[in-house]
């Protein structure tokens, strides 16, 4: 449920809360009366006073005229536009393409990254895995050469 001003009802304890401090400041209630009827400690009691009093200074400046910026409204806007502009390009691409294929120009080589990369050391993997295959090759022959005739199978 909300309150005329739109924002969500507080719950039974922040309201259980604000009337404690309420008692307080109004002198109903000492601070270590309230702290014990609100199950905390004297120290923590003082701590909540200074949020409440905090809340209520804070509740008090003059508020902006106009509407709010709204960090999910602007996070929506943000995806459709994004969403916009990623069809947009990929229509002029279509159109770039296209226009080369009408032309007959061919599509230029894509782009290199920059920055020089590190030239790796080549590898023959071909090479390596035929050399060891020989090896094993010679290993079962040798193995089988040193097997009688008859036990081979």
């Amino acid at each position: 449920m909300r309150t005329r001003d739109g924002a969500p009802e507080a719950s039974r304890e922040a309201k259980r809360l604000a009337a404690m401090l309420l008692d307080v400041l109004t002198g109903s209630r000492t601070p270590p009366q309230a702290a014990e009827a609100l199950g905390v400690s004297l120290p923590c009691y003082y701590q909540l006073e200074e949020r409440g009093v905090r809340g209520l200074v804070d509740a008090c400046e003059p508020r902006r005229r106009g509407r709010r910026a709204d960090a999910e409204a602007d996070l929506t806007a943000s995806r459709k536009e994004n969403e916009r502009l990623k069809r947009e390009l990929a229509r002029q691409q279509a159109l770039v393409r296209l226009t080369q294929r009408t032309v007959g120009v061919a599509p230029p080589a894509p782009a290199k990254e920059a920055g020089r990369k590190r030239k790796t050391k080549p590898r023959v993997r071909a090479l390596v895995r035929a050399e060891r295959l020989r090896q094993e090759a010679e290993a079962e022959e040798a193995g089988t050469a040193a097997a009688p005739v008859g036990e081979s199978e």
